[in-house]
């Protein structure tokens, strides 16, 4: 039995084949949901020769440090932003040297939202050695936070079957 429903395994299997197929490593590089995309990656038996590595760079300082998100970035847009997920993606797939790459960065509740970024608010970015970037903002709305997380993880592995395919 897997931690994980049908849809995400089915999703990460997805993704796994893809990059297979293209000899293509994978990074995660993951703020509000914790692990959770290369915990569904890895709920795959054989994953190893795909996955390759995850960042959890939950405060800016981590996401600096490790990845490499400019301070100045950071400052400009705040955590839960287009920029910076964009600059997370970037960061693990250089940091890895990896050929894919997904970044998640976002508020998932209960508390922390504001007006201007509400709980349930996520940016996630994918982007791939061919030059390809693509971001989704989402907002799910205050579902709950374990929700925000799954969904986050969902729409992360949509995403890198769109990149990767």
């Amino acid at each position: 039995m897997s931690v994980f429903n049908r849809e995400i395994v089915s999703m990460s299997t997805a993704v796994l084949e893809n990059c297979r197929k293209r000899k293509w490593l994978l990074a995660t590089a993951e703020s509000c949901t914790g692990g959770l995309i290369g915990g569904a990656l890895t709920e795959i038996a054989g994953s190893s020769d795909v996955f390759d590595r995850g960042f959890i760079t939950y405060t800016n300082k981590a996401k600096h440090k490790v990845i490499g998100v400019e301070i100045d970035v950071l400052r400009a847009h705040g955590a839960v932003s287009e920029e910076v997920a964009r600059a997370m993606a970037a960061g693990a797939l250089k940091t890895a040297a990896v050929q894919i790459a997904v970044a998640v960065t976002g508020i998932a509740g209960p508390g922390g939202g504001s007006a201007e970024k509400p709980v349930g608010r996520v940016h996630l970015a994918a982007t791939n050695i061919d030059g390809k970037t693509i971001h989704r903002k989402m907002d799910y709305g205050d579902i709950g936070r374990s929700e925000v997380r799954m969904a986050t993880v969902m729409t992360a592995l949509e995403m890198l079957n769109e990149i990767s395919s």
